[in-house]
């Protein structure tokens, strides 16, 4: 799929070489990786390698999103997994939403991924059930920017597709049912208050995965958006630790 409209300023994707140890560093559903860049720079300020890939249809126009699949989505990922495999020997996966599902799905296929970051990672939202039945109806209100912090916008688009939706209904549904593959070790950071997915998926993730170290990290001051958001330095100090208590 070509996409027809040019990559929005702030959502163009980010590599940063580092050492041997490689973050692969997913954003949601139709946001851009403005949401997860000041993760991804303060992994590389680490000394870390960073993937920050921008899923194909996202970061441009809300029409290029249209005609993508979940399976672009999980292609865009595993383009940043091979660049990353090239560099290290060793890679870490997070994402922020369907970022998250896309970290599932990397971790079910994926053996050799050493840990995973959640963050407000999506497997089911009931709200979203509706859509299959739409017929008629492109596009639908935005989702994006849930966030409490004031001031701050996240950079995603200003209507949602309605195949869009169909696609990740579909995506959350095969990663959910493959949730026992996963055995890395887990840590799964969640909203206690978010208004875009459920915080009782993180809990369905970690009675589901078999994962023998896995944690549930409440933030407390961050709503779905929470790397953009008020929880963000908590988010980079806890996964850091993560990192090298897993390494």
């Amino acid at each position: 799929m070509s996409e027809r409209y040019p990559v929005l300023e702030g959502a163009e994707p980010f590599f940063f070489e580092g050492n041997r140890v490689g973050i692969l560093v997913s954003h949601g559903f139709t946001g851009s990786t403005q949401s997860m860049r000041p993760l991804g720079e303060a992994y590389a300020k680490a000394g870390y390698t960073v993937c920050g890939p921008r899923l194909k249809g996202h970061g441009t126009h809300y029409e290029d999103m249209e005609q993508t699949t979940f399976r672009d989505w999980i292609a865009s990922v595993e383009e940043g997994y091979h660049w990353l495999k090239e560099r290290c020997d060793t890679i870490f996966v997070t994402g922020l939403s369907m970022g998250g599902t896309l970290t599932l799905y990397m971790a079910e296929n994926y053996p050799d991924i050493r840990s995973i970051i959640l963050i407000n990672a999506a497997i089911e939202i009931p709200s979203m059930e509706q859509v299959r039945q739409l017929e008629g109806t492109r596009f639908l209100d935005a989702i994006g920017s849930d966030i409490k912090k004031q001031g701050v916008k996240e950079l995603a688009y200003e209507k949602t597709p309605v195949q869009s939706v169909k696609e990740i209904l579909e995506f959350m549904g095969e990663v959910k049912a493959n949730l026992s593959k996963v055995t890395c070790p887990a840590l799964i950071f969640v909203s206690n208050e978010d208004h875009v997915v459920p915080p009782d998926n993180a809990q369905i993730i970690y009675d589901s995965i078999r994962s023998e170290r896995k944690a549930i990290h409440h933030l407390e001051n961050s709503y779905h958006v929470a790397t953009l958001d008020n929880d963000q330095q908590v988010i980079i100090e806890k996964t850091l630790e993560f990192i090298k208590e897993t390494l």
